[in-house]
């Protein structure tokens, strides 16, 4: 029996046929393999997704600095995706907003009289107190179904205050999973807030936006930091460590970078159509994967004071890490490795481990779509479900002021002919084969089967699985917060993740855990006059 067999065995014919085609086993990289994504979970299983309302304000809004994001809804929404995030920043303005929890902690009463006066309320009170550069309502279930009018809300304090307020709605239900609610936050921000600024383009300067960053732990700082260090003058972030402000600027830049394709990928499509704006796919997670993303930037400009600078600075960083680099490389090697979380992080992070001789034997999403395991040339096979057609998807066209002058198409087919990934990704599946496994959407019993049969030397994943993952003896370091380590981006951050997987992998601990209900009964009773433990 297979691995992907194993896996599937104890299940009944009704949800093994729900999840067989979400389960794939890898014989050889490059042969196309086709999983099943973006559908929804089998009720009753524990599962890791989250919900559209944490993929809009806990993913792409939250790490706003000077925005206020303000939950409508129950108390536990805001803080659940307040909570488990680490997005750092570190406003000059002094407008720094991600460490407070805004919500109109909706309660019974509201539910039954309408929640509308009490978010007014609430946006009054945030604006006089703290100042925003704009305000933002994200709706969670409750408010969709009681119908509260957010739109009408925003419409009221825009003429009140005289401050930008969006609302969107995001309400958890929508969609299968939170990655609904990134496509409901890319819409809203390119409608109402990118290009927003009458700014001036400037033509073949080295104006770059970074998109599908979120500065976990610091990883946008280093990005930064390295490519200012190149030359390059980073426009907007979006969205971490980003602001409004910055935001309104973002048509300007003369290139977006993709980090993470699932969650941004839409705006970068729409900044494409509409401003003419190239995006290219990057990775700053791993030291040859930093490399190449440098060098491929640097192709795109074609300019050769660029090109030499950053050699110069990859010479600098590598010389920097050279020993760290040998020592972990030398107690990592041979090591396995699962990664099981969100966005393109279990592809990235399979760089940064290969960089130290560690396999990658099972890897998964939580809320992929196909062409995030297949590469988006599978884009023209996807059918649309009713549950992709609940999510809006808004049409731009070029605008006739800021629309501006790329590459020529010759000099566009030749980078791609280079395989440099302009407006294009791989998916995940390219970077693994020889037998891995890879599981869309898993659930903590497929994470304990995959576990008997891998038995990897560490397992990365998310908030939901990181413990069961421990609780059955082996390493797990979380990967959505750092368990508050950090950066992991670029050549020093590298470093740091070499550094917390050798503390993990080699901890005593892992060899001296004995679960209690191996040397003692958990529960005992009797049936007629016998025992039972």
């Amino acid at each position: 029996m297979d691995a992907r067999e194993a896996v599937l065995d104890k299940y009944s014919g009704r949800v093994f046929k729900n999840r067989k085609d979400h389960i794939i086993e890898l014989d050889e990289a490059g042969i196309p393999k086709e999983i099943a994504a973006n559908s929804r979970s089998v009720p009753g299983l524990m599962i890791n997704r989250g919900c559209c309302y944490a993929g809009c304000k806990g993913v792409v809004l939250g790490p706003l600095r000077d925005t206020v994001v303000i939950t409508h809804g129950p108390i536990g929404c805001g803080y659940y995706t307040w909570g488990t995030r680490r997005n750092k920043a570190d406003a000059p303005d002094g407008r720094n907003f991600i460490q407070y929890s805004f919500s109109t902690d909706v309660q019974e009463t509201d539910i039954v009289f309408g929640g509308m006066k009490k978010l007014h309320q609430a946006i009054k009170e945030a604006v006089e107190i703290f100042h925003p550069r704009a305000v933002m309502i994200c709706s969670t279930c409750p408010i969709g179904l009681i119908g509260d009018d957010t739109k009408a809300v925003a419409a009221e304090v825009e003429k009140e205050f005289g401050i930008t307020c969006i609302a969107y709605s995001c309400e958890g239900y929508k969609g299968v999973s939170q990655s609904a609610g990134h496509h409901i936050a890319n819409n809203g921000l390119m409608q109402r807030v990118i290009g927003s600024a009458n700014d001036e383009v400037k033509e073949k300067a080295f104006r770059i936006n970074i998109l599908g960053e979120y500065n976990i732990g610091g990883d946008g700082w280093e990005q930064e930091r390295l490519l200012k260090k190149i030359g390059y003058e980073v426009v907007a972030v979006l969205t971490g460590d980003g602001s409004f402000e910055a935001l309104t600027h973002a048509h300007t830049a003369n290139l977006n970078l993709v980090q993470c394709h699932r969650s941004i990928n839409y705006i970068a499509e729409m900044m494409k159509t509409k401003y003419n704006i190239d995006w290219i796919k990057v990775n700053f997670i791993g030291i040859d994967e930093t490399i190449r993303t440098l060098r491929e930037i640097a192709d795109y400009f074609d300019n050769d004071e660029i090109k030499k600078r950053t050699e110069e600075v990859i010479g600098e960083e590598l010389e920097s890490i050279a020993e760290e680099r040998k020592f972990y490389r030398s107690k990592l090697e041979g090591k396995t490795a699962g990664v099981f979380v969100g966005g393109s992080r279990s592809h990235h992070y399979q760089n940064v481990l290969k960089d130290f001789g560690v396999k990658t034997v099972i890897a998964g999403y939580e809320f992929a779509h196909r062409d995030d395991y297949e590469g988006r040339e599978v884009l023209p096979n996807i059918k649309l479900d009713a549950d992709s057609k609940n999510i809006e998807t808004i049409t731009v066209q070029p605008d006739k002021e800021f629309y501006h002058v790329a590459l020529d198409k010759e000099r566009f087919e030749e980078l791609r002919r280079q395989n440099v990934e302009l407006e294009y990704y791989k998916g995940m599946f390219k970077d693994m084969g020889d037998g891995t496994i890879t599981v869309d959407d898993f659930n903590h019993y497929e994470t304990e089967k995959v576990l008997d049969i891998f038995k990897p030397d560490i397992f990365y994943s998310g908030i939901k699985d990181k413990y069961m993952i421990q609780k059955k003896g082996f390493p797990s370091n979380q990967l959505h917060s750092y368990d508050y380590s950090g950066p992991y981006a670029c050549f020093k951050g590298a470093i740091t993740f070499a550094r917390n997987t050798y503390l993990s992998i080699y901890a005593p601990a892992w060899k001296m855990i004995v679960p209690p209900w191996r040397t003692k009964p958990t529960l005992e009773g009797t049936m007629g006059d016998e025992n039972y433990a």
